[in-house]
């Protein structure tokens, strides 16, 4: 079984930015693409970004943090990253880390099968 966990969270001001990192452990899909997805005070699940499992240019976004945020994976470290630039009061969030057995990415929920625990980011305006 794959365990993933999510670090880099904080409080910050708006216009800072931070990045996140997750780790897989344990039964790692290799080729498994990978997704950040947020969780906001009183939201559902949103999808955020997206990494193919075959291709590190193959990536897609959310609407509402494209131009700000940028998804990256480095596989021999079984790690993915977030990087998230000129951040909002809305950015705040628990950020979650998924992936799934197969190398598409998908910014559906259903698709991935397994999620990390998830890190807190608060934006203060």
């Amino acid at each position: 079984q794959v365990q993933l966990l999510e670090s880099g969270g904080g409080l910050v001001q708006a216009g800072d930015s931070l990045r996140l990192s997750c780790t897989a452990s344990g039964r790692t899909y290799r080729n498994g693409a990978m997704a950040w997805f947020r969780q906001g005070p009183g939201k559902g699940r949103e999808f955020v970004a997206a990494i193919s499992g075959s291709s590190l240019a193959d990536t897609s976004y959310g609407d509402s943090v494209k131009g700000r945020f940028t998804v990256s994976r480095d596989n021999a470290k079984n790690t993915l990253y977030l990087e998230m630039n000129n951040l909002k009061s809305e950015d705040t969030a628990i950020y979650y880390c998924a992936i799934r057995s197969g190398p598409l990415r998908s910014s559906s929920i259903g698709a991935y099968n397994a999620w990390g625990p998830g890190t807190q980011v608060t934006v203060s305006s």
